[in-house]
């Protein structure tokens, strides 16, 4: 099987803030908006890729509309602090402060308008504990 594409896809009421939700916290540009769907399209990260549905759209199964529920995405980037202190500026909505895991990760937590959980994370070394439990070519630096 040759997958060309993988990216999630956020059903939910007001598609238009929370595409713009991702525009301004994250940096996405709209790709494509048809008002119910927006793909969004990460400028010179082309494989990082969000798009957002209208759940009450005619093109999903019936009895299949409800809005996106138990979701969180993992965003890995640089410099969580700075991410961090612009959002703490904001109003997003921080549900887990900035702190350390011993597993291998500097995050925080905060959520969307439609609810959707989005962890922040920079990768740091982990404990030796959890160190053990990486293949070895996949432990964080």
């Amino acid at each position: 099987m040759n997958i060309s594409s993988y990216y999630p896809v956020l059903r939910v009421s007001d598609v238009a803030s929370t595409a713009a939700f991702y525009e301004t916290h994250f940096g996405f540009k709209k790709g494509f908006d048809s008002g119910w769907y927006v793909h969004l399209v990460m400028p010179e990260q082309s494989a990082v890729n969000l798009a957002i549905m209208e759940s009450s759209h005619e093109s999903l199964p019936a009895g299949r509309g409800e809005n996106v529920q138990g979701l969180l995405l993992n965003f890995e980037l640089d410099d969580v602090d700075a991410v961090y202190a612009r959002m703490q500026a904001s109003d997003v909505e921080i549900l887990l402060p900035l702190r350390d895991e011993p597993w291998g990760q500097r995050h925080f937590i905060m959520r969307d308008p439609a609810g959707v959980l989005i962890d922040v994370i920079k990768l740091i070394p982990p404990s030796a504990e959890y160190a053990a439990q990486y293949d070895e070519d996949s432990v964080p630096s």
